[in-house]
């Protein structure tokens, strides 16, 4: 099992942020241009605890040393169901330098973009 998806199953924020490399590139769903460095994401990541409920990793794609490795989750955003995949990939040091989440259907994906965005505006 990933060490990413040990900690998020644990619930552990601290961990998983502790996985990433300074220079993380994380992709997200629904903006076009990346996040960029370990600040960034762990902002994101911390949002995403708070707004899915119901978080679980259905599967996982990768043999256990591959850099590459697929994260399969279901979740909820408010009423609507998501779907979706974490694609990460691991450097030589073994800390995340790449992250990218895909999420279906569309509507989960609207509702997970407003969600974060109320999350993420300053007050």
């Amino acid at each position: 099992m990933h060490p990413f998806r040990t900690a998020v199953e644990a619930g552990d924020i601290d961990a998983a942020v502790g996985l990433l490399a300074d220079d993380v590139v994380f992709r997200s769903p629904v903006v076009y241009k990346p996040y960029e460095g370990r600040p960034a994401v762990e902002l994101i990541l911390r949002a995403v605890f708070r707004v899915f409920e119901d978080f679980h990793y259905e599967a996982e794609i990768g043999a256990e040393q591959a850099a590459d490795h697929v994260l399969v989750f279901r979740a909820h955003v408010g009423e609507r169901e998501v779907h979706g995949a974490d694609f990460i990939h691991t450097g030589a040091d073994g800390l995340i330098d790449e992250f990218t989440v895909m999420v279906r259907p569309m509507s989960g994906m609207h509702a997970l973009a407003e969600a974060m965005r109320a999350q993420l505006e300053p007050a």
